[in-house]
């Protein structure tokens, strides 16, 4: 299991999600450009220490994502308020890449339908949508509940 943030905005939720991916073991992708000067010294800031620990590869662009993912035989499920599955009724693989848009944007069509996968994390009516770092958490619990991927 792998998470991807997609040109992300917000440095915090950056450090945030990178900080779930430290604690549980699990490499975590950023997809440039971003929204903020992306450094090392900004992501400590963000995350503490723990973003400085996680297992994190940068992508110059979508592309060179996409590329690695083929390459390494990873499925994309995107998390996204258009999702067509509920998160609960999805099932996960363990060589899934959970895929996080922009806080401002999400992604745009050409990445939309690039995903294998489309996954809704169900809410109350009326709400439009989760931090993003939430919603990677989230899903990200519930994939390795799944797969059976939590840390020993």
């Amino acid at each position: 299991m792998e998470i991807a943030l997609f040109q992300p905005d917000i440095a915090g939720n950056v450090g945030t999600t990178l900080r779930t991916a430290a604690c549980f073991g699990v490499p975590a992708h950023i997809i440039e450009p971003c929204g903020f000067p992306f450094s090392d010294s900004a992501l400590k800031r963000a995350g503490m220490d723990y973003a400085v620990r996680a297992n994190v590869r940068r992508h110059a662009d979508w592309r060179d994502f996409q590329s690695w993912a083929a390459a390494a035989d990873h499925r994309l499920v995107l998390l996204t308020t258009a999702g067509a599955t509920p998160l609960p009724d999805f099932a996960f693989s363990s060589a899934d890449v959970l895929l996080l848009g922009a806080e401002s944007s999400g992604v745009p069509p050409h990445v939309h339908d690039t995903a294998a996968a489309r996954v809704a994390i169900p809410m109350q009516a009326g709400f439009r949508s989760l931090n993003v770092a939430v919603a990677a958490g989230i899903a990200l619990a519930e994939a390795l509940r799944q797969t059976k991927g939590f840390p020993a």
